[in-house]
């Protein structure tokens, strides 16, 4: 069974006296352990698609399965909860707060749950060792390089182990060498932590590091790519 499944998801919005359907009864399934790329042109409802299954908006109609529960179906109070356990959001431009420290940054989700101080400093410390910028720890983001930030970011969107990793184009504001680092540490994070990880990018380099690739136009599916290493072929 899928672990994320969209079944006839529509998401419209009004502008004046237009509505825009950025998704229009869309159909996906996503397997726990995924790493799945989306691609499209501007407004092909990838982004839209993506806040959908963070639980960061809601669909206008259809439903949104995430393991057994239909989020599309929570309070808005309940859906907050649910997004605070099972997401982590990776942002092209890092979202870090600048008057804080990477190690702030990082212990920000866990401060809405009921956690000691030692508790969080154990979790903090783990997660910023593991995405290697523990050196960097007491650094504010204007002294950090893109990179990073990057992979503070990253640091805080899995420092509640979330089931879940959605990433925005999470190197959009990256130089290559910088790009290609993150892309291994989310790879890595795919293969031997066993997140789900749904990307959005419009740069076809960082969809080789995912397990495959959907392409999106006006609100619906219309091309599925595996990607070349899922066959043997090693990335370079």
């Amino acid at each position: 069974m899928s672990f994320i499944r969209c079944m006839e998801l529509a998401r419209e919005y009004r502008k004046g006296e237009n509505i825009i359907r950025p998704l229009d009864g869309l159909d996906l399934e996503v397997p726990r352990g995924d790493f799945l790329a989306l691609m499209g042109p501007s407004g092909s409802g990838k982004t839209t698609l993506l806040n959908l299954i963070a639980g960061i908006d809601s669909p206008t109609s259809g439903r949104l399965m995430i393991g057994e529960t239909d989020i599309a179906a929570l309070s808005r109070s309940k859906l907050a909860r649910w997004r605070a356990v099972n997401i982590g959001y990776v942002f092209q431009l890092y979202n870090l707060v600048p008057v804080l420290s990477a190690y702030e940054n990082v212990e920000l989700p866990l401060l809405l749950q009921p956690l000691s101080r030692k508790n969080r400093h154990e979790l903090v410390s783990a997660a910023l060792e593991r995405v290697g910028i523990s050196d960097r720890h007491d650094h504010f983001p204007r002294q950090l390089s893109g990179g990073q930030e990057q992979r503070v970011a990253i640091a805080r969107a899995i420092v509640t182990d979330p089931k879940i990793i959605v990433a925005d184009e999470p190197t959009g504001d990256l130089d290559k060498a910088s790009a290609h680092e993150i892309m291994l540490l989310l790879q890595r994070l795919n293969q031997e932590s066993d997140k789900t990880i749904i990307m959005v990018t419009h740069d076809p380099h960082t969809t080789a590091y995912a397990k495959r690739t959907l392409h999106l136009d006006k609100g619906q599916l219309v091309e599925n790519t595996i990607a070349a290493h899922t066959r043997g072929e090693a990335i370079v």
